[in-house]
């Protein structure tokens, strides 16, 4: 059965002649600002989830108290943008999962300008790669 048959869009995309659901970026980034500011840090999640063309629906962040870090996920339509900070060691572990059309590389290059890491370690899946 095809989409218009259905009215069902799975958002799959098909990319270098593979069928996937998504792509998932794992970031590190080392050297970074503004870590422990869950305001600043909710503005540079929801400005990457724009930027990567995705659809924000909530936006949750816990701050663990002065100096101990926030962690936090915005929901996405197209899947979520998660983070966890270190502020005494400098260090955010940034998770980038979108479906469909979303550019994660476009949300990457928005949380490198907003936090300003001086060392930045990607790694990239490809999430339900079809046969």
């Amino acid at each position: 059965m095809s989409e218009a048959s259905t009215g069902i869009h799975d958002r799959f995309v098909e990319r270098d002649g593979r069928r996937h659901a998504g792509i998932h970026v794992i970031a590190d980034l080392w050297d970074a600002h503004d870590l422990d500011d869950p305001a600043a840090l909710e503005a540079a999640l929801r400005e990457a989830a724009l930027a990567a063309g995705a659809t924000i629906l909530d936006c949750r962040l816990h701050h663990f108290s002065p100096n101990l870090g926030v962690t936090g996920v915005l929901l996405l339509a197209e899947s979520h943008i998660s983070i966890h900070t270190w502020p005494e060691h400098d260090f955010a572990a940034v998770d980038i999962f979108l479906c469909g059309d979303a550019d994660p590389d476009a949300a990457v290059a928005v949380l490198r300008r907003r936090l300003q890491p001086g060392r930045v370690a990607i790694q990239t899946l490809r999430r339900g790669l079809m046969p």
